[in-house]
């Protein structure tokens, strides 16, 4: 990946519907080099998934996670990462193990998804943190 890359995902980060036309034109390529680069970036898995971020008036939240040490914390982070309100699931260092950020319609979603959480046996503790805004950066 070179520095050509970094300023595409750059933009695509900020909005992923980005036309490839108006990329070229902010860093100084062809829309065929852009198109290009994105489908290799997506072949090598460095892509993803194109999203949509949204202001649905919901319940946005990050559920920190402790589970023992002996947990297998990917598998754990790919359960998660399959409910229904989970927008992101982070593996991360410090006093917790893993992150679900999660959109859900109101509170009592967000409590039925920590119930989720604590119900499995790998999980020690959750710690809950309420989104009240957002800025892209």
């Amino acid at each position: 990946m070179d520095e050509l890359d970094r300023r595409i995902l750059a933009i695509l980060r900020r909005d992923s519907r980005t036309p490839y036309t108006e990329i070229a034109d902010r860093v100084g390529t062809s829309e065929g080099t852009v198109r290009n680069r994105v489908e290799r970036l997506v072949d090598e898995g460095i892509i993803e998934r194109f999203t949509v971020a949204t202001r649905t008036g919901n319940v946005k939240a990050m559920i920190e996670v402790s589970v023992a040490v002996d947990v297998d914390t990917t598998g754990v982070s790919d359960r998660m990462a399959e409910w229904d309100e989970v927008d992101f699931v982070w593996q991360v260092s410090g006093e917790r193990d893993i992150v679900m950020v999660v959109d859900a319609a109101d509170t009592r979603a967000v409590n039925e998804l920590i119930t989720q959480a604590r119900d499995l046996d790998e999980v020690q503790n959750t710690k809950t943190r309420l989104i009240l805004d957002e800025r892209l950066g």
